[in-house]
């Protein structure tokens, strides 16, 4: 099936009336909560629509509303025309009269800015409800709403005030919307021109600046334009061939994530960020961390985090049921299943990791390139953490041993100190180190380590606070200062502990 015509979507004409009417019957993120209650709102995520249905069986404005927009369901013209501008809805194609019936053309999503902005995520009928949960039965060009990656990608975007930003493969707009916050100027492309209209509907609901929409491939509509922010959640899926547009890349294995990566860094302004969602390959006799360290353009940093690891067999069952060939029938369920483990044991993968990329670019002479697997908890958003990554990455690259022992640090807030250790014993085991904030991480800290950790307060030099130490434990404070650097330079990459300028006296 090819792309259905943009002729049929709604015109964005009156979308200021319909957003005033939207907001006046508290449509938004919050008034959903509200009237659903926690329990109906969470089965939505999980696409079951019978308590929001239960829940919306009053007359009023918003239950109409919910029902017409999120739930798909007719409602009385009476109603409808109650809840909001129906002839300047209907003229413009947000909904069709049917006797004396009203449907909705498109899905609308209330969903909550982080600054408690209203907006609207405007999406094909059934994409909206429980995010993107998937397309089963849809056309190759369905415009899916919000889902889990999509809030991933909001949530770990760097969100500086820049000149230019790029959402690549926008979608339905979301990360356009939120760019729109920050940065001067907005570009958004997609391979789909449904989707830049959808862009632009979700764009003009939620009361924001207009995008510069350009169709096509990859970096290709931007010709030489260059950016200080690029997003990207590409159809990052490793699938034998290109059945839908919004999941499936259409190059082989993850190449379509690589050649994005390997391209970003020509598109980049100098200490500009790229932040991608990507799948790549587990491969046979190949380390994945040094096929993805392979991806980074010269002159950028890089962190990228494997947050999940599927195997092959689990990996097409997961998008089998996402495109609802589960649901069909048993022979092509199994051949298409086939299809997928052909193509994984013709190119030796036996798994397939999920994370993010992130560039900077950077200039360096001596990039630094983080790879990590991380699939515990962390704190979203986690923008700012990330910009405070890339930062320490430029601390550490133009300060050596010698610097580092003249510099004074301070605990980062929200690091707390466990002590672990059988109950009764006179000593702990060891001791750990633990953030509450950002990414969460844990770390074991020897002697040396607690006690440097424990009067880090920004008073005095490093190398004030080991030759303390030095004197305490009775060791020989140059080798003390010999050894503790590295350790030192771990905690400070990891985000334990920032530098607080120099100190008096190294």
């Amino acid at each position: 099936m090819g792309f259905v015509s943009t002729t049929s979507l709604p015109a964005p004409g009156h979308a200021p009336r319909l957003r005033e009417a939207f907001l006046a019957a508290g449509f938004t993120a919050d008034g959903l909560l509200d009237l659903l209650g926690a329990s109906a709102y969470a089965a939505l995520a999980r696409s079951e629509t019978v308590p929001a249905l239960r829940a919306t069986r009053g007359e009023g404005a918003l239950e109409t509303l919910v029902r017409l927009f999120l739930l798909q369901r007719p409602v009385a013209y009476g109603r409808a025309r109650d809840a909001l501008p129906v002839d300047a809805a209907s003229a413009d194609g947000w909904v069709v009269r049917d006797g004396d019936e009203v449907r909705a053309t498109v899905d609308v999503r209330p969903y909550g800015g982080p600054e408690g902005q209203d907006w609207f995520i405007v999406s094909d009928l059934g994409c909206a409800v429980g995010g993107a949960g998937g397309a089963g039965g849809q056309g190759e060009g369905v415009v899916l709403g919000v889902g889990g990656a999509s809030t991933t990608l909001a949530g770990i975007t760097v969100r500086t005030p820049v000149a230019a930003a790029l959402d690549l493969g926008t979608g339905s707009g979301i990360q356009a919307l939120h760019a729109a916050q920050h940065a001067t100027r907005v570009t958004a492309t997609d391979l789909n021109p449904r989707a830049l209209h959808f862009t632009r509907l979700t764009l003009a609901l939620s009361g924001a600046r207009e995008a510069d929409l350009r169709e096509g491939s990859l970096f290709e509509p931007v010709a030489s334009d260059t950016f200080d922010l690029i997003v990207s959640n590409p159809p990052f899926v490793i699938s034998p061939g290109a059945r839908l547009t919004y999941r499936d890349g259409g190059m082989g294995g993850d190449d379509l994530c690589r050649s994005l990566v390997q391209q970003a860094g020509d598109r980049l302004n100098e200490g500009g960020f790229a932040q991608f969602l990507a799948n790549w390959q587990h491969v046979e006799g190949e380390d994945w961390q040094e096929r993805l360290r392979s991806w980074v353009p010269r002159g950028c940093d890089a962190w990228i985090v494997q947050r999940e690891v599927q195997d092959i067999t689990q990996y097409a069952e997961l998008w089998l049921r996402d495109s609802g060939d589960h649901r069909g029938d048993p022979a092509q369920y199994a051949a298409r299943y086939d299809a997928w483990l052909d193509e994984f044991e013709a190119r030796k993968t036996t798994a397939v990791g999920f994370g993010w990329i992130t560039l900077r670019k950077s200039g360096a002479d001596r990039p630094s390139i983080m790879t990590e697997e991380w699939p515990h908890p962390v704190e979203q958003p986690l923008g700012d953490a990330v910009r405070a990554h890339f930062e320490r990455q430029d601390y550490l690259r133009t300060h050596d041993d010698a610097a580092l022992l003249a510099d004074r640090f301070r605990l980062a807030p929200e690091v707390v100190q466990e002590q672990v250790g059988l109950p009764g014993a006179e000593d702990p085991e060891h001791v750990v180190l633990r953030q509450n904030r950002g990414m969460r991480r844990a770390t074991k800290v020897d002697t040396v380590g607690a006690g440097f950790a424990g009067v880090c307060d920004g008073t005095l030099s490093a190398g004030r606070i080991l030759d303390a130490i030095a004197q305490l434990i009775d060791e020989d404070p140059v080798l003390l200062r010999d050894r503790t650097p590295q350790a030192l330079r771990l905690l400070v990459e990891e985000g334990f502990l920032e530098p607080a300028g120099p100190g008096a006296t190294a």
